[in-house]
């Protein structure tokens, strides 16, 4: 064991990483966490440089930490508690992090519902086996061919890549992503027909009988129901719509045939309104092909990392829950936002920005962003290098440890130590000691518990995107930056184009949608499908674009549920 103090990576990525500060100083990879290997990713490279949030400020004036204490405390005091907002986001992952939760809670702010990330297809998946549980690495690891389903798979998770880049990849994804060059087949899906292509492939396992009936026998519910659904169309149709050959799909058929599979899914397939039976449609032919229960393969997505551990900061109450995407932030007296940057990553940020006008606007958190230019009161949270923490994993079972590596500025506070502070000067109790919280987590393993029953999605109620598409439009489509990570770091502004578009490289161009229109400069790029507008997340203007919209089944975000009219500005 290394005797190096460690240090868990917070970044919102799916590898979460654990490096150590060596005796000299110097930070590298842990070697003792099997997925980071010893590397570190540029992304961690970015965060170590970083500017951080040093001082607190009220309506741009500089001021102590302790006058910026003492101004939440009367704000807190001279509002109507349920004209309060609890908005917190994903810039930290530790599980300190949620500590502030617990305060708001009993104080009774509103708090929020959904997601803006992976709500749909949460709840896809939780529909077909309860719980959003990864399957242990081990069989991701020993799988024989690894199929990424609309996910960049060696940029947003390049340690996990690196424990697999010498399988056979296959990849399903409107872009021509650098795991799409590395693969043996790729599929240039057209945007929201994952769930037909899903159906296509089931289709063409049933008719060369390769289902796997012993799975389907003893765990599977309705899955005759579920091919049932395949037959609503001739076959020749899914290829029309989903822009995929179906040589190309009798190819991958017979490259899976008698192999272990493994599936890693992203975020695309469900930022749309049925985004949970888009991800139950491809996780229903998962189970048909019998990926699930097997030494090896199986499904991962974002999993629900704190699953199988107490709640530590537990919230109980008769809060005022708001969908997430539909927040109204004018309709507010004080709005708290906790490492966020809505300013950017919320849809529809026209709405966003106006309303953030009229609240009392607190932000909380380590770094200065586009979000604080309407913070009325800036308060810093101290950085991650300063505090104790545990980052458990939404892409595998391993925990990531976080110990005091650097001091921590007295201008900054802690989000355990902002808690305590405000639990105090409202009466309640305070938090069970910091070091038997960390003790807990770093301690206890849960028992992952398979699911007893899979139930197949048997019925299918989608409206395709693809019928209001016409020649004249484009399907708005996003994905993670190698060097960025959402809106921190290097924010990329431009929109990519095909060149079969009628578009030039560094046109400037007005983009429109029927929620908002905003100005890009273009990039041609062949590796975007024909009729797509790509664009990275944490582009400044592309959420000009998007709706505020909550999905079918989870009060979450459906970014990509919008096409788009292209003309020269």
């Amino acid at each position: 064991m290394s005797s190096n103090n460690k240090i868990a990576c917070p970044l919102d990525c799916y590898d979460a990483c654990q490096a150590e500060k060596l005796q000299d100083g110097t930070i590298k990879g842990s070697k003792e966490h099997k997925t980071t290997d010893g590397k570190l990713c540029v992304k961690f490279a970015n965060l170590l440089k970083e500017e951080k949030l040093e001082k607190s400020y009220f309506q741009k004036e500089e001021i102590s930490l302790e006058i910026g204490l003492s101004i939440l405390v009367d704000k807190l005091k001279n509002t109507t508690p349920s004209k309060t907002l609890f908005y917190k986001g994903s810039g930290n992952l530790g599980v300190m992090q949620s500590a502030p939760k617990k305060f708001f809670s009993l104080y009774g702010s509103s708090l929020t519902r959904g997601s803006l990330c992976d709500g749909g297809g949460g709840a896809g998946i939780k529909q077909g086996r309860q719980n959003v549980v990864n399957p242990p690495l081990e069989k991701l690891i020993n799988a024989d061919v690894i199929v990424v389903w609309g996910r960049n798979f060696s940029v947003t998770s390049p340690h996990l890549y690196n424990l697999v880049k010498d399988k056979t990849f296959v990849t399903i994804d409107p872009i021509c992503t650098p795991i799409a060059k590395k693969s043996k087949i790729h599929m240039q899906i057209n945007p929201k027909t994952d769930y037909e292509l899903a159906l296509l492939f089931t289709r063409f396992v049933n008719m060369q009988d390769l289902e796997d009936k012993d799975f389907i026998e003893e765990y599977g519910n309705n899955a005759d129901w579920f091919f049932d659904i395949t037959r609503n169309r001739p076959v020749v149709s899914y290829e029309a719509t989903t822009g995929v050959p179906l040589s190309l799909v009798n190819d991958f058929i017979d490259l899976i045939e008698n192999k272990s599979v493994a599936f890693v899914i992203g975020l695309g397939v469900q930022k749309y309104f049925e985004g949970a039976q888009i991800m139950r449609c491809i996780d229903s032919f998962a189970a048909y092909i019998g990926a699930h229960k097997k030494d090896a393969g199986g499904v991962w997505y974002l999993s629900n990392s704190s699953y199988g551990y107490e709640k530590q900061f537990e919230v109980k109450g008769t809060n005022k829950k708001v969908s997430i995407p539909k927040i109204d932030f004018n309709s507010y007296e004080l709005v708290f936002i906790q490492g966020a940057n809505p300013v950017i990553s919320h849809p529809n940020i026209k709405k966003v920005i106006e309303g953030l006008k009229n609240p009392f606007v607190v932000y909380f958190g380590t770094t200065y962003n586009d979000t604080c230019e309407y913070a009325d009161l800036i308060i810093p949270s101290s950085s991650f290098l300063s505090k104790k923490d545990v980052r458990l994993s939404y892409g595998h079972e391993l925990k990531a440890i976080s110990e005091v590596v650097e001091e921590k500025n007295p201008q900054t506070i802690s989000e355990y130590e902002l808690t305590n502070y405000l639990l105090e000067k409202f009466g309640f109790e305070k938090l069970k000691d910091e070091d038997e919280i960390i003790s807990y987590y770093i301690n206890h393993k849960p028992k992952v518990e398979e699911f007893e029953t899979f139930e197949f999605l048997d019925e299918l109620d989608i409206e395709p995107l693809y019928k209001e598409k016409t020649s004249e439009n484009f399907y708005l489509i996003t994905a993670k930056n190698k060097n960025s990570l959402n809106s921190q770091f290097a924010n990329d502004n431009f929109v990519y184009l095909h060149s079969s578009c009628n578009f030039k490289e560094e046109d400037e161009v007005l983009i429109s949608s029927k929620y908002g229109s905003a100005k890009f400069i273009v990039k041609i790029d062949d590796n975007i499908k024909d009729n797509c507008a790509f664009f990275y997340a944490g582009n400044k203007n592309v959420n000009y674009l998007t709706p505020n919209d909550e999905d079918e089944s989870s009060f979450s975000a459906m970014y990509q549920e919008v096409l788009v009219e292209i003309e020269l500005s």
